[in-house]
């Protein structure tokens, strides 16, 4: 053998063991780094890295399952099913329809049943009916349990779907079965109709005592709210109540101007995120110079008790009734690709004498709840026990 058929040998068998080294660093190597050159981050590496599973089940699914799969649907429940990883019931995956209705509930209107739903030991409560709504007529009450819809079994796991399944057409029905405390399981069928909500309301009672009730905060509400308040001020009254009762909440903006609105300068609430940033909303110096009672109950969830608590910490007001809902986290609504959307919680919310009410509630001054009867039909004025208590309150000021 001459040294040029040596020569070749050596090459060609360099070039298998570089090869070999090559492939082993490919498939083993715990680095996204080949003879010093950057294949990918080291994000999008440990990104492929822990979710390989989700690929190689793809790949079986594809493989052994019996019918033809629908990949967009295979996409949207993984995306789903890692969003409800999270184990915040308010942070969720919205699909295009899911996506349009939030949009439509925050700009005033919808079809279905007219009820505002929560989680509570990971099932769905009853946060608060909507006025002159299906569900209200039927006597829904806030603190009843949706066990199911259509008689399909619901959790807060799936609210997204249940309140999807709620919704529907105008006209048509949904069965609804709820667990209430003291009743116990109770059915009830209910004609899907347009849910126009009108926010705010406002009336002179007692002739000098203005009443303005918020039923949520939706884009129009501060409007709406700014108004009754001039026609009730242009009116002279001496005192003020603002029912909040069953009032589930809504869009921060709209809460804090409505604090500006009545509050003396100060921090009205103030956020802080997972990285620590705190961010603050303020009030200007001017103030409403009459006295004020705000109502609330177990309904008053979130936006509500952003503006509850700033009343009661600016000590601007007397608070009646019972203990709010406690939720003192904040969601933002993202747009993504194809119309649909993602709702996250971003921040928890303190008041501010610093306290966040996150499971926790606020407890009103004057602790007063309305007899069990007076829950399953509207009231007078008169007939309210809470309204007489706050006029009562308003004209000892």
């Amino acid at each position: 053998m001459n040294k040029r058929q040596v020569s070749v040998k050596r090459v060609i068998a360099l070039i298998i063991i570089t090869n070999l080294i090559t492939a082993s660093l490919l498939i083993f190597a715990p680095i996204p780094f080949i003879g010093g050159k950057k294949l990918v981050s080291n994000e999008e590496y440990q990104f492929v890295k822990k979710f390989n599973k989700l690929i190689s089940i793809k790949t079986i699914l594809e493989k052994k399952y019996v019918d033809k799969i629908d990949e967009d649907k295979l996409v949207e429940g993984a995306v789903r099913g890692m969003v409800d990883g999270i184990g915040d019931p308010y942070t969720v995956f919205l699909n295009q329809k899911e996506f349009e209705e939030l949009l439509t509930h925050t700009r005033g209107s919808y079809a279905g049943v007219g009820l505002y739903v929560g989680e509570k030991d990971g099932k769905i409560i009853v946060v608060a009916p909507i006025e002159d709504t299906p569900a209200y007529r039927a006597g829904i009450q806030s603190g009843d349990y949706i066990l199911k819809v259509n008689d399909h079994d619901v959790s807060a796991k799936e609210m997204d779907k249940a309140v999807s399944m709620m919704k529907g057409k105008e006209g048509t029905k949904v069965k609804l079965t709820i667990y209430r405390e003291g009743k116990g399981t109770l059915e009830f069928e209910l004609t899907r109709a347009i849910i126009t909500i009108k926010t705010v309301k406002s009336d002179v009672i007692e002739n000098d005592i203005g009443y303005i009730r918020i039923t949520t905060f939706d884009e129009h509400t501060a409007d709406a709210f700014n108004k009754a308040l001039d026609n009730l001020l242009s009116k002279g009254i001496k005192g003020l109540i603002i029912d909040l009762r069953d009032n589930p909440g809504g869009l921060l903006d709209q809460c804090t101007q409505i604090a500006d609105r009545i509050l003396g300068e100060g921090t009205i609430v103030y956020t802080i995120d997972n990285q620590g940033k705190r961010e603050e909303w303020k009030s200007d110096s001017n103030k409403l110079n009459i006295p004020l009672v705000l109502l609330v109950n177990e309904g008053s969830a979130s936006a509500s008790e952003i503006l509850s608590g700033a009343v009661r910490d600016f000590k601007a007001g007397t608070l009646i009734g019972t203990k709010t809902f406690g939720k003192g986290l904040v969601q933002e609504i993202i747009s993504l690709p194809n119309k649909e959307g993602l709702k996250v919680t971003i921040a928890r919310y303190y008041t501010p004498s610093g306290e966040c009410i996150q499971g926790k509630g606020i407890e009103p001054h004057i602790k007063l709840d309305l007899p069990q009867k007076d829950k399953i039909k509207e009231l007078s004025y008169k007939e309210d026990i809470q309204i007489q208590k706050a006029i009562e309150v308003l004209r000892n000021k």
